[in-house]
């Protein structure tokens, strides 16, 4: 039995009948590589069945606390369905690309139960050029984007031939504490809870500015820096607020607002080889030059939409915090930054040399906040208001002006081929969320085998036309790969 964190709780509490809580991937591969030429369904379950003993968190399903009096527990489902969990579905004729990502956002906008294991895997028959597809998602409460990628390898192989993994173990059936004892241990967390949070408020207030969506107010500023004292006389601390950093403030944009419960979904790919080409001739980084590909993506088509606003878009990049120690742990170890995309600049090689010194700027301001900042704040309230101030602070910030615009996120992947139960991983595609308080899109790629895999997740309502965005980003590394060649030639 394993207790969820405060953060991890967090993307329970999110959820709401507009918002889900679970990320996931649509994998395309290559059936061709299969002894038998083919991926059924009974091949898929065999092997998720042999290796759910690698991946515990497939097999863990919510043991709630009574009356929320604390966090809920992580206990190993008695009643492991597998066949529930893994299932198969068809397109219609002729199963192109579009089809295959309208099936995408339907899936990715239900709700997972939570009276099971908080996941689902599809396997996607009827594409049109005679590959597969497997589209899997899993709850952020108990994966973030390493984890997920760590599962990734758990369940793929890096040859057509499945590795041999030892068999688990003879399960011991775990006790389950009754309700009484769950509920008593929760007042006691409760009683404690003061205690703890006053302790940590000296370390936290210095941070409070900080966190999306307070740092406009007035006298959060003020808050801060009377923090950053009380720091440094109650535990010798650092004082980050010795000057005043500006503020980022997210613009409006026509994505920006309140979320429906239905998604767009878009995909595509970009060869890693031209992007490095780019980052090579600039001096930059790879990330500096996704977050650039994005700035021209999100400008093209604001201007599409006579919707450009004169300053920059605000991002909410996600980072991981994960150490050595906890590479094998469950749960989430992330952290988020705050980092302005120069959609204002019309010139895209102003608008990459923008983006590389945002980001440097961004990482620093960032780096005085402890690793556990984000945990830490999920934490101060007690488990029972949790999920009550989280829904509230959700419905306030998208019915205010935008905290952030949108989320960009880059996932570090293999770059080696996969398999799945021998069928060769051709592209990994991200599928993210939305909130109210992030924005109606999230950006996330993913860099596998010599490519970088973008998923687009949009509000259907607002950013009804997602695809254009793809095919903006094939324009927009044109442009630069264009630029890079005369950047080359000149130098």
């Amino acid at each position: 039995m394993r207790q969820l964190t405060a953060l991890d709780v967090q993307f329970l509490n999110a959820e709401s009948t507009t918002t889900t809580g679970h990320v996931g991937g649509l994998s395309i591969l290559d059936p061709s590589t299969t002894p038998e030429r083919k991926l059924t369904l009974d091949g898929l379950r065999e092997l998720i069945g042999s290796r759910l003993h690698l991946a515990k968190p497939l097999r863990w399903r919510l043991l709630s606390v009574p009356l929320g009096l604390d966090h809920p527990y992580w206990i190993d489902d008695p009643e492991f369905d597998l066949e529930y969990h893994v299932r198969e579905i068809a397109l219609p004729a002729p199963g192109d690309e579009r089809q295959l990502a309208e099936q995408i956002a339907r899936l990715t906008a239900r709700p997972l139960d939570r009276r099971r294991p908080l996941w689902e895997a599809y396997l996607i028959h009827g594409l049109q050029d005679g590959s597969k597809a497997v589209y899997t998602k899993v709850h952020h409460s108990a994966i973030d984007g390493v984890s997920g990628a760590e599962l990734i390898g758990v369940l793929m192989d890096t040859t057509a031939e499945p590795k041999s993994t030892e068999p688990p173990k003879k399960p011991q059936k775990e006790p389950i504490p009754p309700p009484v004892a769950l509920a008593l241990n929760g007042v006691r967390k409760l009683a404690l809870h003061p205690v703890k949070a006053a302790l940590q408020v000296p370390k936290l207030l210095q941070h409070v500015d900080e966190v999306p969506g307070l740092g406009r107010y007035p006298g959060v500023g003020l808050l801060a820096k009377a923090g950053s004292v009380l720091d440094r006389v109650t535990r010798q601390g650092s004082g980050r607020h010795e000057a005043d950093r500006p503020r980022l403030v997210a613009p409006a944009t026509p994505f920006n607002g309140p979320i429906s419960p239905h998604r767009r979904f878009a995909y595509g790919s970009l060869p890693l080889d031209e992007v490095k080409h780019v980052k090579n001739a600039f001096g930059v980084t790879v990330n500096d030059v996704v977050m650039a590909l994005c700035a021209s993506v999100m400008r093209r088509w604001l201007v599409d939409h006579d919707a450009l606003p004169d300053q920059p878009l605000v991002t909410l990049v996600p980072l991981s915090v994960r150490t050595p120690e906890q590479a094998k742990d469950a749960g989430n170890q992330v952290s988020v930054m705050l980092a302005p995309l120069p959609t204002h600049l019309a010139d895209p090689a102003a608008r990459l040399a923008e983006v590389t010194s945002a980001m440097v700027a961004a990482k620093q301001r960032y780096q005085p906040l402890p690793a556990s900042w984000l945990v830490d704040f999920s934490g101060m309230l007690p488990a029972a208001l949790g999920g009550l101030a989280a829904r509230a602070t959700m419905r306030f910030l998208g019915a205010t002006a935008p905290v952030v615009n949108l989320v960009v996120s880059n996932v570090p992947g293999s770059q080696s081929p996969l398999y799945l139960a021998g069928a060769r991983l051709l592209a990994n595609y991200p599928v993210s969320a939305i909130t109210d308080a992030s924005g109606g899109l999230n950006i996330t790629v993913m860099s596998y085998d010599g490519k970088l895999d973008f998923g687009l997740v949009a509000c259907r309502e607002l950013i009804p036309d997602v695809w254009d965005l793809i095919d903006h980003l094939h324009d927009a590394l044109a442009e630069l790969t264009k630029l890079a060649a005369e950047h080359t030639r000149e130098a």
